[in-house]
């Protein structure tokens, strides 16, 4: 073992990591820190390497990558796992596995690393994206092979092996696992690991409380083209600029909670919060174009689709040709997905209160009440009844 890749943040435990690789393996470590929007700086982590004697550093802005090639098109399948999880963590792992393996590439690295722990899920989206990009990496998980097993230990670690810890940061570190990016922000662990507990407001970091939000609703336009948000309110922007400025205008107005116990890949149960206002909005939005412009069977085939899709995400399977597959036959439907859908984002709730297209498949002169001059013969509906009747009362002859 020569060179190992690792993805860093500079943390506790990355910056243990880095030492313990090169205590362990013998080896040189280049470290990748990506911005996918997590709100955070993440060019002090250049530092942090220096100072652990890394020599190859690679600190990359990948927010427009991010929302561009991965959000987006999740969500033009209208993405949710177990009826409520928008994917905000799962979503991001991909394109980390592929910046990892493509890095190593480049500087002719042995393996690749992370600090994912052995009892989640991101140890197994992290090793098989990157095994389907490069069926030779080999994958060092240093949660499942060394004997650090607390935050203690880790502390313990780091005072006999000098590495320099921001006490005071740590003091003031949020009692909760957390994850972020441009689509969400997640927390886990402390009091949530009781399902009855109900979390602290000052968890919540992207969102006012509902009650707290604004007593003025705020109108919002959306753009699709292609089934994708190109514009908010006439204003053309790119698929990153479009998420940063919905998780403004959202998280302000007490958008995007959610409190979710979910079924982890590994197996067991796991309570998890999350926000994502602009996921939030999007989806609401998304559906609300398809409403008009969708074929009904398509519309209903995708939604049939959609919780094998999002369990693919969700467990890691990004890079797999069944998701390869399915995303072609999603992006097919799209497009004709273009038009503005126009939302009130009010008090923790987003409505749609309209929506229109060149592609739509809404007649207002046969669906309305008032005389559509012939457009639509009721008379046809008898014959369309009593053919869909046929096996029904063949069946209730006695």
């Amino acid at each position: 073992m020569d060179k190992v890749v690792l993805a860093y943040s500079g943390g506790l435990d990355t910056s243990i990591i880095v030492k313990w690789l090169q205590d362990t393996y013998k080896c040189e470590v280049v470290t990748f820190t990506a911005d996918i929007g997590q709100g955070e700086e993440v060019e002090p982590a250049r530092a942090k390497a220096i100072a652990a004697g890394v020599k190859e550093i690679y600190i990359e802005d990948l927010r427009e990558e991010f929302a561009r090639d991965f959000v987006f098109p999740m969500f033009r399948a209208n993405t949710v796992y177990e009826g409520e999880y928008l994917l905000g963590t799962s979503i991001a792992r991909p394109l980390i596995s592929k910046r990892l393996v493509e890095i190593a590439d480049e500087v002719g690295a042995d393996a690749i690393s992370h600090g994912a722990t052995g009892k989640g899920n991101d140890q197994v989206r992290f090793e098989l994206n990157a095994y389907s990009l490069n069926s030779d990496i080999r994958v060092i998980a240093p949660w499942r092979e060394w004997d650090l097993s607390s935050r203690e230990s880790l502390m313990n670690y780091a005072q006999e092996h000098g590495i320099k810890i921001d006490h005071k940061k740590q003091s003031k570190k949020s009692p909760y696992s957390m994850d972020a990016n441009l689509l969400h922000i997640s927390y886990e662990g402390d009091i949530l690991e009781n399902p009855w507990h109900e979390p602290e407001e000052d968890m919540w970091l992207w969102t006012v409380s509902p009650e707290n939000a604004p007593d003025q609703p705020e109108y919002v336009e959306l753009t699709f083209e292609r089934g994708d948000i190109v514009a908010i309110n006439g204003k053309s922007m790119s698929p990153s600029s479009v998420m940063e400025d919905l998780n403004k205008r959202a998280g302000a107005h007490g958008i995007g909670r959610d409190d979710i116990v979910e079924n982890r890949f590994v197996g067991m149960k796991s309570r998890g919060c999350y926000e994502t206002p602009a996921g939030t909005v999007m989806l609401k939005a998304h559906r609300a174009m398809e409403s008009l412009t969708l074929d009904r069977e398509a519309a209903h085939l995708k939604d049939e689709l959609m919780p094998k899709y999002a369990e693919m995400i969700y467990n890691g399977f990004w890079f797999a040709p069944e998701r390869e597959m399915l995303q072609a036959a999603i992006d097919q439907t799209q497009e004709v997905v273009n038009g503005v859908v126009r939302l009130k984002l009010y008090k923790g709730v987003v409505a749609v209160v309209g929506r229109k297209s060149d592609n739509s498949l809404f007649s207002e002169k046969i669906a309305t009440f008032e005389d559509d001059g012939g457009a639509y013969n009721q008379k046809d509906a008898e014959g369309f009844i009593n053919l869909n009747a046929l096996r029904l009362r063949l069946k209730s002859l006695k």
